[in-house]
């Protein structure tokens, strides 16, 4: 291939290419408009002759304006520091505008600062997708946050009746052992009657013996020796009726023991679940916290 006709690239013709492409401003040490090109304003609304006549300070919202990063912004290009950076601006209509810009002191030959330019490409669509994605990221977490604080007083809440129900279990179950504990005693109690109904019955029938053979003498006091063994078989009645029915609720102890085991354990695993429930949410409760912190920290950078 030929190259001896390709024409070279001089400083103009890069020159013009910025001028087509970039938004670019001039400002003077009064930080007055000492040149723009149609790129800067157009993007702002107004036509060049417009903003020949304007001052930075309209370019800017009030609140940044007054400031003092206002006055600290200019004393640091005027020091000669190049400042790059995303910035808002007020278009012609006072509508919020974002720039990528970055602001050039220009030094003169004896290194003196004689103004500064800006170069600036509009990124206010892109700042406002952005925005957008955060602001629907804010949101979600903040909604995490709600559904994890609800779900943590609910778990705490049925936490505490669980626990309640674990306290009346627990008061059930000592209620029950000294049940048994009094049926025995009173298997003990009907044990000790019965052999002394047994006894008296053995009494008795001695008695009855004696009384015999004591012939008429001894009838009246044979009288009396069968009454004692009627009393004793009555005694005898009584206690096998007393038996069986402590047996029966022996049983029924028994069976309302073993029950209450069962409702024990399945209280004791709710409670390690709702104390599981509670960790995943303080967890997400975390984690949305986190989540936050880090969309506020973005939103700085950007």
């Amino acid at each position: 291939m030929n190259y001896s006709h390709v024409e070279e690239v001089n400083d103009m013709a890069v020159v013009d290419a910025l001028e087509k492409n970039l938004a670019i401003i001039r400002f003077d040490l009064n930080r007055d408009v000492a040149y723009v090109n149609d790129n800067f304003a157009n993007e702002l609304g107004y036509t060049k002759d417009q903003v020949m006549k304007m001052n930075h300070r309209d370019f800017c919202f009030a609140t940044f304006a007054k400031s003092p990063e206002y006055e600290t912004f200019w004393r640091e290009l005027f020091g000669g520091k190049t400042i790059q950076n995303k910035v808002e601006r007020k278009d012609a209509k006072g509508n919020s505008i974002m720039f990528e810009a970055t602001y050039m002191p220009v030094f003169g030959e004896r290194g003196t600062v004689l103004g500064v330019t800006k170069v600036a490409t509009n990124v206010t669509d892109r700042h406002q997708t952005i925005m957008a994605v955060t602001e629907e990221l804010n949101d979600m977490s903040e909604e995490l946050s709600t559904r994890a604080e609800v779900g943590i007083k609910r778990s705490q809440e049925l936490l505490e009746t669980i626990d309640e129900i674990a306290a009346v279990s627990s008061e059930n179950t000592v209620t029950l052992s000294n049940l048994q504990v009094q049926a025995d005693s009173i298997k003990g109690i009907v044990q000790t009657i019965r052999e002394i109904a047994a006894q008296t019955n053995l009494l008795a029938l001695n008695a009855a013996i004696e009384a015999a053979r004591a012939g008429e003498h001894g009838r009246g006091f044979n009288v009396v020796a069968q009454e004692v063994r009627k009393l004793a078989a009555r005694v005898e009645a009584s206690i096998v009726e007393v038996r069986e029915n402590i047996d029966g609720i022996t049983k029924e102890v028994d069976k309302v023991t073993i029950s209450n085991g069962k409702s024990q354990a399945s209280i004791e695993k709710s409670q390690e679940e709702i104390r599981i429930a509670l960790e995943e949410f303080n967890d997400i409760s975390k984690a949305s916290e986190k989540l936050e912190a880090q969309t506020a920290e973005f939103i700085k950078l950007i």
